[in-house]
């Protein structure tokens, strides 16, 4: 009698919902920790030195780099690891002049549709990255400005270029962390014109001054040193510690 083997289902794999919150927390600690120069472009990121540092196993730490390698900020190569992305000033000069434009065409929609609610979110935005820019706190002014544009997007009410200026922003983040803190109170300034013109409803006056508020960030950026101050004294704040998980 020949024995017949049985065949059987492949086990489905299920994400532990605690490994996914944990992944999550994750992405967004070495999304600031990368946004605010905590982690320098070019740097490498490695999974074993990040699990100590935020006390969770390897598993959500490899998520997140995937995640963030999905959103440009990190480069994942076979047998290298994970890296920080290092942008070449041709990359640099390309990504500011797209996102310059779109940005003006996110103002002018902004202007157009001026939503009461949103408006008032971003005059509470704006006195709260002025308040960042006073004392030359990097995290802050980092997720204060994600949050103004973010609001401004809002304020477009258009979903394609919602989506196509998130990435984009975050990228765009990269070439602009060199030099956040120094160019803080121009930028502000620059955010107050806009919503300005935003509020009065004037589209012409908003895309203009939106572009060039992109573009003179950019132009600053490209003229800036990479600073020199040690990572380990940039101000961001620190993920929670997490108890490591049994394997």
């Amino acid at each position: 009698m020949i024995d017949r083997a049985i065949p059987v289902a492949p086990r489905k794999v299920v994400a532990s919902p605690k490994h996914a919150s944990l992944g999550k927390r994750a992405t967004e600690h070495l999304r600031r920790a990368i946004l605010t120069g905590h982690y320098r472009p070019g740097e490498r990121l490695v999974e074993d030195r990040l699990s100590e540092e935020l006390g969770i196993s390897r598993v959500p730490i490899r998520e997140a780099l995937r995640a963030l390698a999905g959103d440009g900020l990190v480069e994942v190569r076979p047998n290298r690891g994970a890296t920080v992305v290092a942008l070449s000033e041709d990359a640099a000069r390309d990504l500011v002049e797209v996102r310059a434009a779109l940005e003006g065409l996110n103002a002018r929609l902004a202007a157009r549709h001026r939503q009461a609610a949103i408006v008032k979110e971003l005059r509470r935005v704006l006195a709260d990255g002025n308040a960042a820019a006073r004392v030359q706190h990097v995290a802050d002014l980092v997720r204060l400005n994600g949050e103004f544009h973010d609001k401004l997007a809002e304020a477009g009410r258009n979903a394609t270029l919602w989506d196509v200026m998130r990435s984009l922003r975050e990228r765009t983040s990269l070439v602009f962390a060199r030099n956040t803190a120094a160019r803080a109170v121009e930028d502000w300034d620059e955010h107050s014109q806009i919503l300005a013109a935003v509020i009065d409803g004037d589209e012409e006056l908003a895309a203009l001054l939106s572009t060039r508020h992109v573009r003179r960030a950019g132009e600053a950026a490209a003229s800036a040193s990479i600073p020199s101050t040690p990572a380990a004294s940039v101000k961001v704040a620190a993920a929670p510690h997490v108890r490591r998980p049994r394997r």
